[in-house]
């Protein structure tokens, strides 16, 4: 039965009527419904559908196409079975269900958006069955029927390369597009708010980290251990709140998200996880209390998301998170990545559900979620790129007055480094540590090395998508390393130090400077490593001696780069480069206000965040916003060829390509290239000034009326240097104010 819940209705009451209203008006349109996970979305468009086709008196018929990424349309369409299979009011099929090569009226074709979404797709294209989408689609409204589009969890698909066509392809009278962090833009739209889910009790309250560690007995466990035990004791102790209040029958679920699995892992952490529970809980899969969902591994999964299910602790990854339910799970626990810091709030969104959709008024533990990790404290961030569920995500598009002005651009080629360290580097390293002298700099008595894991923490969940930081930290607790999470810092510490000087950190490079450092420490103080590897792996780490191995590290890093010098760069030169049609923004941007009038894209969108803004980049959309003599400006972007970028050479003598920070129109025609600098970044902006100034003398020989330089703030009035070589003083001897 559908269960009603005042925001629920009243969104569902708003879709149906304006769908109706766009029913009514010529040509095709979009609607958004956004909503955040746990709300129901899936739920409440099924009986929108029910409400949309049941009565109508107009004479109007539908067939629909439900999109959705991943795996997500067989959850969606199982949901709907369920949910139709008394009424019968709509049907729900897959490809092969179809019947005479048409949507039937009532009936919703459910789609993988990736099998379809490829250019070559069989199912897209002709073919000599006649079996595809674009047959469907015109068989289907040759019966008189409109399409109805639902695109399902969109933020993953709705800004794909070949979206646009793939609806045109459909024919749709209306697009829905249906998720927390919509792409499209319509003026018709039902939103719901997260406050008014989680008044409803259909999702936690909060959200907290490391709540009330117990710090007895912690002496030689390694943070895993010490976390994982921490969060076991939590569900148990959930489990037996339920049982007080005689909910003996929800079994509160733990979820353990495995690192993203690296070519940097030096471990098989699912091994060790697994061998963990087994050994110290008694959790494991032949006694049914382990449940494992990963691409390679899937057991135990049978009605795992009913309540009663017998499964305590789930083993899963990053992947299970879009459409995964399970309103029972309760606890994460995120282990720390050595080369990655960061939450998922799109897996945190896996343990939002309340099991009974109602916070229980008896006990408040019951109506939190638990996050258990040992990511320092001083490293918990919300990663955008991951976080979709809850992080807005904007569009900004290109204003349809732009006509194209074609310029030249380029970009650098990326290339992997191909240098690897061989056997030499060993001998490279030894020598530098004698000459520098290493072995008088190090201090051999040094303290135990901890980690700083947060503790009373809190996850303010209407907070997250907005400028200010959603988690709140209040203490933090010290832990030993174990042994094996010193060799393991050890080697981290070690890819750092060669990424940071330009080397690719494979485990073959990563292998020669182990031995280099092994090697040292047993000509130097007759260490040997098989014996002594804690304490050569605490002097290394310690904060007294980590700066001279990183600096002997660098050194000898120099002097083997150059016997074995990288590849040059190689520019990509785009011929006809113009301003993007579109630039999508992620939850760190926002959209200016007051609007500013003449940006080439519609809205505008900077920076949120205090820190990373920079005035002279403000002042100067400010200038250009309100001369009278600009057409459009364009704020560009940088490090691919989406943006504008002139060739330049650095002062090593390499080429490299230079993103200028603005592109300006002017209404006589011309064209500026600016970048703003301001203090030290103008002081040593000469190659780039000097390679954007070539870069016009160049084209302007062939007629492209292009001006522009660097330019900085002094007195009131933005100053310009267009002159090479480029020089700079605090007086700006040379230097001219910018005018139009």
């Amino acid at each position: 039965m559908y269960k009603t819940l005042k925001y629920q209705e009243e969104a569902i009451d708003k879709l149906v009527r304006q769908v109706n209203e766009l029913l009514d008006r010529s040509g095709p349109k979009t609607y958004i419904f956004k909503a955040p996970t746990g709300s129901g979305k899936t739920i409440m468009m099924a009986e929108f559908l029910a409400r949309l086709v049941e009565n109508r008196k107009d004479g109007k018929a539908f067939s629909f196409i439900w999109a959705a990424p991943r795996k997500l349309h067989n959850q969606s369409k199982e949901k709907l079975e369920n949910y139709y299979k008394d009424s019968r009011s709509l049907q729900c099929s897959n490809i092969e269900d179809l019947a005479d090569k048409k949507i039937g009226e009532n009936e919703i074709l459910f789609l993988n958006w990736e099998s379809i979404n490829k250019k070559d797709n069989v199912f897209v294209r002709e073919n000599e069955n006649d079996f595809n989408l674009t047959s469907i689609v015109e068989n289907t409204l040759e019966e008189g029927r409109e399409i109805i589009l639902i695109i399902d969890e969109s933020h993953h698909t709705a800004s794909a390369e070949n979206t646009k066509g793939l609806i045109e392809i459909m024919k749709p009278k209306i697009t829905i597009e249906v998720s927390a962090t919509p792409h499209m833009t319509s003026d018709y739209r039902v939103v719901i708010e997260f406050e008014d889910v989680r008044a409803e009790g259909m999702i936690k309250k909060e959200v907290a980290i490391n709540p009330a560690l117990k710090e007895e007995k912690l002496e030689g466990k390694g943070s895993d251990v010490f976390i994982l035990e921490q969060a076991i004791a939590r569900r148990e102790e959930l489990k037996r709140h339920f049982e007080a209040i005689g909910k003996e029958d929800i079994n509160p679920l733990l979820l353990i998200q495995l690192p993203d699995r690296s070519s940097m892992d030096f471990e098989d952490k699912k091994e060790e996880i697994e061998d963990l529970l087994n050994k110290e809980f008694k959790i494991n899969i032949d006694n049914g209390k382990l449940a494992i969902y990963l691409s390679e591994d899937k057991r135990n999964l049978e009605n795992i998301s009913k309540n009663d299910n017998e499964a305590e602790v789930l083993i899963f990854k990053q992947a299970i998170a879009l459409g995964w339910d399970c309103p029972r799970a309760y606890i994460l626990v995120l282990f720390r990545e050595w080369h990655s810091a960061n939450f998922s709030i799109q897996t945190v969104g896996r343990i939002l559900r309340m099991p009974e959709t109602q916070h229980y008024a008896e006990i408040e533990e019951l109506n939190k979620g638990y996050v258990y990790t040992n990511i320092a404290n001083n490293k918990i961030h919300i990663e955008e790129d991951i976080a979709k569920d809850y992080f807005t995500l904007y569009t900004a598009e290109r204003d349809k007055t732009y006509k194209d002005i074609d310029r030249l651009s380029c970009h650098t080629k990326r290339q992997r480094e191909t240098t690897r360290l061989n056997p030499e580097f060993v001998n490279t390293f030894l020598n530098i540590s004698k000459g520098s002298k290493l072995k008088d700099k190090l201090k051999l008595d040094v303290v135990k090395i901890t980690d700083h894991i947060p503790l009373d923490g809190v996850m303010h969940l209407e907070k997250v998508g907005t400028v200010e930081d959603p988690v709140e930290v209040y203490n933090d607790l010290a832990l030993a390393k174990t042994l094996k999470e010193l060799e393991n810092a050890f080697k981290y510490f070690i890819v750092d130090a060669l990424h940071s000087g330009g080397m690719f950190p494979e485990q073959r490079s990563v292998g020669r400077v182990c031995t280099a450092i092994y090697q040292f420490f047993l000509d130097a103080f007759n260490m040997h490593y098989e014996e002594k590897q804690r304490e050569i792996s605490t002097i290394i780490l310690s904060k007294e001696n980590n700066q001279h191995f990183r600096d002997v590290i660098n050194k000898a890093l120099k002097e083997y780069q150059a016997r074995h010098p990288k590849k040059e760069n190689e520019l990509i030169v785009d011929k006809n480069w113009n301003v993007p049609k579109k630039i999508e923004y992620n939850a760190n941007y926002e959209e200016q206000k007051p609007k500013v009038r003449r940006s080439i894209l519609k809205p505008y969108y900077s920076i949120s965040s205090k820190s990373r803004q920079y005035q002279t980049e403000k002042d100067f959309i400010d200038f250009l916003d309100n001369h009278t003599s600009v057409e459009w400006w364009f704020k560009n972007g940088e490090g691919h060829g989406t943006f504008f970028a002139v060739p330049y050479t650095d002062t090593d003598k390499t080429d490299k390509s230079f993103y200028i920070d603005f592109i300006v129109k002017l209404k006589d025609g011309r064209i500026g290239l600016f970048d703003t600098k301001s203090g030290i970044t103008a002081e040593i902006a000469g190659s780039k000034s000097d390679g954007l100034l070539k870069y016009l003398k160049e084209e302007n020989k062939k007629g492209k009326n292009l001006f522009g330089g660097i330019v900085v703030p002094k007195s009131g009035s933005f100053w310009i240097c267009d002159k090479s070589p480029y020089k700079h003083d605090k007086d700006l001897t040379g230097w001219k104010i910018l005018e139009f």
